[in-house]
């Protein structure tokens, strides 16, 4: 705030001139580097940029604050500001998105330099290197998704990096003050708590052999894991395609990346010789019973409703019956729809904003309807929410906020102010439902239903995790498929299932 205009008003020797202003930062360097003296480095974090057309910018007194300070730290750890524009999603930004604002800073000092920029590709880091953009990679995010990233690079191990998918999800639970989550590394947050470490995992208890239903995000990663303790995994899935939900949301506008969750697991199982993997394999009751596992997993996933049911509706909208209502995973799965078209999203999360815009991509007029004050609510917790809406608005779709769908008639919808009550009427083609999710359980409870013939077939346990169990976000998933493999054979504390930080006060209070 000392440096910039906006915020320093001063008429002192720390106001007015570019050098004044800069005055306070220099004296706070030069006094850490008396007070430490040779016993260790003095480093300066400082974003060049702000992103802002009255703010800092890297062309002009962001790249003078850093000739003016070039030789004092030991090392310059640049960026952008603020945290919503350092840490951007994978679908608002490619790897490397801060180059083009840091890239000066090495021509300007002879003190080694480090940045970021969400770098997952050990050839983009290396170019970087040799190039003379950065003496070292910064990696947050991608040592979140694996902390042993520089490890495996050292070792040539390329292919073992849980790749940072860039969706946010730890930035989310660390707003949100609670143990951090990764969709990638689901041991995030329970290194301590459950002593889950990264890469080791015990060896199998037993010779049990699994049957996992579902290669969905749940499904890969439980097979992954329990190949990883040595257990016989068979892996069956109806589609076509391995992936599940991961598959399907990937090719959604700007979710590329997050096809990773599912390439990273189909790779490692496939270099595992006790993991079977087979597609196009939708199984029964009967062909489960036949295949001779004693454990039985679950992951069939879930699917959106239609009915829209969800947040703000707990029973069906009159008319979502219709012909022209449809859910998320028809449009994923290539249904093709008539415009205008008009989306009520109740779940806050990507989903309706992302299929507002592959829609209005493919020609349509879109109106996007929610109960909510904003255009994806719950994306301010993964510093998207602005971006999101920012690009809803570009594409000329009609935001219609603190809106609810309360009846459809054929091309008429009728939604109601959450506020006043009142109701109006909008002309669509199309209607499409993004309110809620249901497990896709049949399969678990009709296995549940034949007790006997489990016991005949000599199955052990029947369990059923992920979406199937609970619809959630793809770190959930994961989580529960890595919890299950984990846990299997393993003996339960019903009391603490995890370890608690106990706090007491000193006896002299």
């Amino acid at each position: 705030q000392f440096m910039l205009l906006r915020y320093n008003q001063r008429t002192d020797e720390y106001g007015g001139s570019l050098r004044n202003r800069v005055r306070l930062f220099q004296e706070l360097i030069e006094d850490a580097k008396t007070a430490v003296g040779d016993t260790m480095a003095v480093v300066v974090r400082f974003a060049v940029d702000e992103l802002r057309t009255d703010g800092l910018r890297f062309d002009e007194e962001g790249r003078d604050i850093v000739e003016l300070l070039a030789e004092l730290p030991d090392l310059w750890d640049v960026n952008i500001a603020e945290w919503e524009n350092d840490s951007q999603t994978s679908r608002f930004a490619e790897e490397g998105y801060q180059e083009k604002y840091i890239s000066f800073v090495k021509h300007v000092t002879t003190k080694p330099v480090v940045s970021v920029g969400r770098y997952t590709s050990p050839d983009r880091m290396v170019s970087l290197i040799n190039g003379g953009v950065l003496d070292m990679i910064g990696a947050a995010r991608p040592s979140i998704a694996d902390p042993f990233l520089p490890k495996k690079i050292e070792e040539g191990r390329i292919e073992d990096i849980r790749e940072c998918i860039g969706c946010n999800i730890c930035v989310a639970w660390d707003i949100l003050a609670a143990p951090m989550r990764c969709t990638q590394n689901p041991t995030k947050g329970e290194e301590w708590r459950k002593g889950w470490h990264p890469e080791r995992i015990d060896k199998k208890a037993s010779d049990s052999t699994v049957l996992i239903v579902g290669a969905g995000p749940a499904g890969l990663e439980a097979a992954r894991a329990l190949t990883q303790r040595g257990y016989e995994v068979t892996v069956a899935e109806a589609r076509q395609e391995l992936g599940g939900r991961v598959a399907m949301e990937s090719r959604l506008p700007g979710l590329s990346a997050w096809s990773r969750v599912r390439d990273y697991r189909v790779f490692q199982l496939r270099q595992k010789a006790n993991a079977q993997l087979y597609t196009s394999s939708k199984l029964g009751v009967n062909d489960i019973l036949e295949m001779g596992a004693q454990h039985i997993v679950i992951a069939t996933g879930a699917c959106w409703r239609r009915d829209g049911v969800g947040r703000t509706h707990q029973a069906a909208v009159p008319g979502s019956l219709s012909d022209n209502v449809f859910s998320p995973d028809d449009i994923m799965g290539g249904q093709m729809v008539e415009g205008p078209v008009l989306i009520f999203d109740d779940d806050h999360y990507f989903m309706g904003g992302v299929l507002a815009e592959k829609l209005k991509s493919d020609g349509h007029a879109v109106t996007l309807v929610t109960p909510a004050s904003k255009v994806s609510q719950w994306t301010e917790f993964t510093l998207e929410q602005k971006r999101i809406q920012a690009r809803l608005i570009e594409l000329n779709i009609d935001i219609v906020t603190d809106h609810s769908v309360v009846k459809v008639e054929n091309d008429v919808v009728t939604v109601r102010c959450e506020y006043t009550g009142r109701n109006q009427q909008i002309n669509v083609a199309t209607v499409i439902m993004v309110t809620s999710r249901l497990p896709n359980d049949t399969l678990y409870f009709s296995l549940l239903a034949e007790p006997k013939q489990l016991q005949v077939a000599g199955i052990q346990t029947v369990k059923r995790i992920g979406d199937c169990y609970g619809p959630a976000t793809i770190a959930a998933a994961v989580y529960e498929g890595h919890r299950y493999a984990r846990e299997l054979d393993e003996p339960f504390d019903n009391e603490i299932d995890f370890l608690r930080e106990l706090t007491e006060l000193s006896s002299e209070y």
